[in-house]
């Protein structure tokens, strides 16, 4: 059974933003999501976020636990398994959000 799409609530439709931010399906596609934990899937969707349009960006662990609710320690964690998948690419203080394998961004 083939379910039709149709608009559910048009005055709330989602339009691409001007800003940089974006999510590549392939994350669920290529597997991805197996490879880290939800804390570190949290970290990425605020460093997705917060990037330029090269996945840039400098956020402290310490803003990032506060924004998070998480402590240094599973800053440290997260950020390891994001940089093991492939995700991001950290030197401090300055993350880069990676292009998947394989994907178009």
């Amino acid at each position: 059974m083939k379910i039709e799409k149709r608009i559910l609530n048009p005055e709330r439709l989602r339009r691409c933003p001007a800003q940089f931010s974006f999510i590549e399906h392939d994350l669920v596609r290529g597997g991805y999501l197996r490879r880290a934990e939800l804390a570190a899937w949290a970290l990425y969707l605020v460093l997705i976020t917060v990037g330029d349009e090269h996945g840039l960006s400098y956020y402290s662990d310490k803003s990032l636990g506060r924004l998070l609710s998480l402590q240094p320690a599973q800053i440290v964690m997260a950020r390891g398994q994001l940089v093991a998948a492939g995700l991001i690419a950290y030197e401090e203080p300055l993350y880069q959000v990676l292009s998947l394998e394989g994907g178009r961004s």
